[in-house]
């Protein structure tokens, strides 16, 4: 009986919320692999953002599956990405997610194959009927963009054509 009273029975199972995660995870993997873009916004709450380089944050559900479809639609597109660390919240109804990525898109100027790599944060809030669906979502790129084109040279003693001094 003794033994009963330093246990609290409504404790975070948090190893277990951690393995629903990763679930969700891979479930999220594998959609964007079968380019399932209904699917993959399917794993983001309604009023969900999501966060890519090189476009604007996608807010809610639709903007989600919009943007994907768009991403999916890429012949080379593929994706990998894992966790490495899970934070669970002490009340065990959210938990937010650290990893890393790797992707493959057509660069639009050449027309190949490119790859990309970075990090990512999601944010899960557990729903009531107990899955884990994703609040934010946010990539952070290593590859540094491009340079932007250098300035012309200007031509010092000669007029421009067609004005006056």
């Amino acid at each position: 009986m003794l033994g009963a009273c330093g246990t609290d029975s409504s404790a975070v199972n948090k190893v277990a919320i951690e393995r629903s995660i990763d679930d969700a995870e891979k479930g999220m993997r594998k959609v964007a692999n079968d380019k399932d873009a209904a699917g993959f916004a399917s794993n983001f709450v309604a009023d969900a953002v999501m966060m890519t380089p090189g476009m604007p944050p996608m807010k809610g559900q639709d903007a989600i599956r919009a943007g994907m479809k768009q991403l999916l639609s890429d012949p080379n597109f593929k994706i990998d990405f894992a966790s490495d660390r899970v934070e669970v919240a002490d009340s065990g109804d959210m938990a937010a997610v650290r990893g890393s990525y790797t992707l493959t898109v057509t660069d639009p100027a050449t027309r190949k194959a490119i790859d990309d790599k970075g990090s990512y944060v999601t944010v899960f809030r557990k729903q009531k009927d107990g899955a884990w669906k994703a609040v934010l979502d946010c990539d952070v790129s290593e590859i540094p963009p491009p340079l932007p084109p250098a300035p012309k040279a200007v031509t010092k003693g000669k007029k421009a054509k067609g004005k006056k001094r």
